[in-house]
């Protein structure tokens, strides 16, 4: 890249001051924010589920206007270490992919991209957290393995009238808007239930069967070998294939002054209940009273068998002390503005209600490359290139950019961005099925 390009690109990243962003927020600031109400609930069987509450983050520190709230659900599986860690590092890892000095308007624009960058970061981080160690015993070798756990997550960022959802797994958020519709904002990664995921899957290397028993005969749900597991995407899982990504699936959309409430759940709740009975079993009640009885509902229609955790968050108008009652559901029409491509796992979950809800973003795909984006992150002070996941910076000379392949290779376009670092470019490569990406161990 020559000088004059690194020049411009310098010129369009100058920092903007402090007191400009203020006073923008200042002048956007025309309409009145909600309240947001809050209520947890939570049963455990085995003690893996673990939750987010943040309802006071800010853009700006010190600003209030720039506020927003975070609710998320972190579902663990064989251990609970890949729980605790997402839940302590995904908020960072997210906040620190979003630019600097944008408004709120880019901020909420770039949201979608910064959660798959968190969440990839935050998996690749946690692998090395676990990094196999070895050690030598005469001629054997005997690894002790690290953190092998993994974790769904339903990831929740409420601004404002507009709500951002990433999730893996099988964890699951509603919404319930006051035109009486249920709505999914998240999409199952069970492969029993998920097509396109097994064709994925399958397509990167992995099996796909049920466990065999005495006699050839098949059990349980469909599973992913090597490991065993029923997700197609987590955080964690170290022991299984990288075809089982972190990438999640993100929804963005934004309600009406209105008001609307979310149920964010682990899959304890949704195994019991569907959306509607979750929905309709505690309408009409505050936050914290209808996550118990969310709870109450699944314990009475299930019994105990899952960790069961349950978060009711209400987005209220500002001069109301409570969401108003739902009225009677009316037939709707979808009004939808896009900004990414809409995800074929999502066909049959569709956001309806004329002057309620509008469709802001859907992005659904595994593949990093088409997630992140093409600009070029240049640090305007060295000159220096940031990984559009971990957020390192390196030398141009050292980026990779995701859309490089071979030379001479009509495919390849290695002066597009985004750029990836040496490591989160061999957990891309991982994810598609082109090469593993654990650490390489030599006697």
């Amino acid at each position: 890249m020559s000088e004059a390009e690194i020049t411009r690109m310098k010129q369009k990243t100058t920092p903007v001051p402090l007191g400009t962003l203020i006073g923008r927020e200042l002048r956007s600031d025309k309409v009145e924010q909600p309240t947001i109400k809050y209520g947890q609930a939570a049963l455990a069987k085995k003690g893996e589920d673990y939750f987010l509450i943040k309802p006071d983050c800010q853009r700006i520190p010190g600003n209030p206007l720039t506020s927003f709230s975070v609710f998320a659900i972190f579902d663990g599986h064989n251990g609970i270490s890949a729980a605790i860690f997402a839940k302590e590092n995904l908020l960072k890892n997210v906040l620190s992919a979003i630019p600097e000095g944008v408004s709120r308007e880019e901020w909420l624009q770039a949201l979608p991209r910064a959660l798959v960058a968190g969440f990839v970061k935050t998996d690749i981080e946690f692998q090395q957290k676990g990094t196999l160690l070895v050690l030598r015993l005469y001629t054997i070798l005997i690894f002790l393995t690290g953190e092998t756990s993994g974790t769904t997550v339903t990831f929740v960022v409420i601004d404002g009238w507009t709500i951002t959802v990433a999730s893996v797994g099988d964890s699951r958020c509603i919404l319930d808007t006051q035109g009486g519709v249920v709505s999914l904002l998240t999409v199952d990664h069970r492969l029993e239930e998920n097509e396109e995921e097994r064709q994925r899957v399958t397509a990167s290397g992995g099996e796909i069967g049920r466990l065999n028993v005495f006699g050839g005969n098949e059990v349980g749900p469909l599973r992913c070998w090597p490991g065993g597991l029923c997700l197609s995407r987590s955080i964690g899982d170290t022991d299984v294939g990288e075809f089982i990504v972190p990438i999640p699936h993100v929804k963005q959309v934004k309600i009406s002054n209105a008001g609307g409430r979310l149920i964010i759940a682990s899959d304890g709740i949704w195994d019991a209940l569907s959306s509607d009975s979750a929905a309709q079993s505690c309408r009409g009640l505050p936050a914290e009273l209808a996550a118990k009885l969310v709870v109450k509902e699944a314990l009475r229609s299930r019994g105990l068998k899952d960790d069961t955790t349950c978060l009711v968050v209400d987005i209220i108008p500002y001069d109301h002390p409570i969401l108003p009652p739902t009225p009677r559901k009316k037939q709707n029409v979808l009004t939808s503005f896009l900004f990414g491509r809409r995800s074929q796992n999502a066909r049959s979950n569709k956001l309806s209600a004329v002057g309620v809800v509008e469709e802001l973003f859907e992005e659904g795909s595994a593949m990093l490359a088409e997630r992140l984006g093409k600009d070029f992150p240049l640090d305007p002070n060295s000159g220096l290139f940031r990984c559009a996941v971990c957020q390192a910076d390196q030398p141009p000379s050292e980026g990779l950019s995701v859309n490089s392949g071979p030379f001479f290779s009509p495919a390849s376009k290695p002066w597009e961005g985004p750029f990836l670092c040496a490591t989160c470019r061999r957990k891309k490569d991982a994810m598609e099925g082109k090469r593993p990406s654990r650490p390489t161990i030599t006697a």
